[in-house]
């Protein structure tokens, strides 16, 4: 286990919220809470103008609370950013894993940005928000025919992984031969073999990955496209990993791609789009320290702008596809304190009403994060604790050594920056329901995910008549 033990002394919970003064730009990713927090005169954090104790009260816990003042102003950053320093045409995509509903697709789709999706589930559900299937974008590396298919009648464009998938599409455009199917418009995800210290399991670049075409069959595989007549081939896509705050593994990838898009040229396949991905990191704790999105945004633009002239092509039309760093620091989790474990001499356990299956990441990438009490956040942090899961795992340690005020059963406990892949991985351990989650704004709240109940843990169990 990592311990999340703050760099220096720490007053109260205070120290978390943002110094801003007037006109100053904040890069949401560079942020522990959420733009819009604010201690109240009873000494409460309020998000988005809501009370989050009151929050608690009216929707339980836990409880994703989501600003929508911070999702909106990453959108913004990313999308202004990339019209100012890239000289041709651009699509901002929103990388929907990280937290895929129909309202968190709604937002993003109203400040202009596109949805990339990774699953006939995410595809469904972007859809049915309301995005626009032009700025939808299908990855994954074993899409099913069926998740192929929903593409294709969506129209939507395919990010292909592989020579199965690329045989599989073919397959289709011959099966559907003589109907009103279209010319099935696809990009091509390539494996760069560029390394960036990251978490192994979400590296994505180097050439030991599941993802992508082998460059060393770059040839292969564009000579194979231009003899489809059935394909579309716009562009190509790379994706380096998550969670980075290098500059220069981006600044590789934008070059290498540009010399694809040459290669490319040789075969008669006019590709008009590249796609560098995404993975700017966030600020989990004190000592990280990202790039803004701006400083991120610029070097991108730039170098694919300075590979292009160097290599005498035209500008494509970029694409990035932020993830994390768009909806992580907008998104905080509520929970309430329950019992407590003394061990003199070792630790001390605070327990939460949550844990693993609301927030997976510290048991699988043992991740870190920061943590205050939302009633109680001008009271000095005089307790080091453990605060620990409600599951019936031994692992299910949320934070290790926080910092904290001394805390009473029933206090509100809240974990910063878990926007990203909480919500999307969570699960039913031990058959606990999901949380809700609410979208705060100008003093409202909003519910965008009602709490499962102990109905729909056993929807979908079957018991045969024999057992009853």
């Amino acid at each position: 286990m990592v311990s999340t033990h703050p760099v220096g002394v720490q007053p109260s919970g205070n120290q978390y919220l943002s110094p801003r003064g007037s006109g100053t730009t904040v890069s949401p990713n560079q942020e522990l809470l959420p733009l819009s927090a604010r201690v109240n005169r009873h000494d409460f954090l309020e998000i988005g103008g809501c009370d989050v104790t009151t929050l608690v009260q009216q929707f339980g816990s836990p409880l994703y609370i989501l600003d929508e003042e911070t999702l909106r102003t990453a959108c913004q950053q990313y999308r202004d950013t990339f019209k100012q320093y890239y000289k041709g045409e651009s699509q901002v995509l929103y990388a929907s894993k990280a937290w895929n509903c129909l309202a968190v697709c709604a937002v993003v789709a109203s400040e202009g940005l596109g949805i990339d999706v990774v699953s006939g589930g995410e595809l469904y559900t972007a859809i049915n928000a309301g995005v626009s299937p032009d700025k939808i974008y299908l990855h994954g590396n074993n899409k099913s025919r069926e998740e192929l298919i929903l593409a294709i009648e969506s129209g939507c464009t395919i990010v292909v992984d592989n020579w199965y998938e690329l045989q599989t599409l073919v397959n289709i455009v011959e099966t559907f031969h003589g109907t009103s199917l279209q010319k099935i418009r696809i990009m091509l995800r390539l494996t760069p073999g560029i390394e960036c210290h990251t978490h192994e399991y979400i590296r994505t670049g180097h050439l030991d990955s599941k993802f992508g075409f082998d460059p060393n069959d770059l040839d292969e595989v564009f000579a194979f496209v231009s003899k489809q007549p059935g394909l579309n081939c716009v562009g190509l896509h790379a994706h380096i990993g998550s969670q980075i705050f290098e500059r220069q593994p981006h600044r590789d990838l934008a070059a290498v791609m540009v010399q694809w898009l040459r290669d490319a040229a040789k075969y008669n396949l006019e590709l008009t789009e590249l796609n560098v991905g995404g993975g700017l990191g966030i600020k989990y704790t004190e000592s990280d320290d990202p790039p803004s999105i701006e400083e991120w945004s610029k070097a991108i633009c730039e170098v694919v702008q300075e590979a292009c002239t160097a290599e005498n092509l035209p500008l494509p039309k970029l694409l990035c596809e932020p993830g994390r760093s768009l909806i992580a620091t907008a998104c905080v989790t509520a929970y309430t304190i329950g019992s407590a474990k003394v061990i003199p001499d070792i630790r001390t356990y605070v327990t939460i009403d949550g844990g693993m299956s609301d927030n997976p990441r510290p048991i699988t990438y043992q991740s870190v994060y920061r943590a205050v009490v939302a009633n109680k956040m001008s009271a000095s942090l005089t307790q080091t604790v453990t605060l620990a899961g409600k599951h019936c795992e031994s692992g299910d340690i949320l934070i290790k050594n926080a910092q904290l005020p001394k805390t009473e059963p029933g206090d509100i406990l809240v974990v910063m920056g878990t926007g990203a892949y909480n919500y999307s991985m969570a699960s039913n351990y031990n058959r606990l329901p999901r949380p809700a989650a609410v979208l705060v704004a100008n003093s409202e709240a909003n519910l965008i995910l009602q709490r499962e109940t102990y109905q729909d843990i056993i929807r979908q169990d079957c018991l045969p008549e024999r057992l009853k």
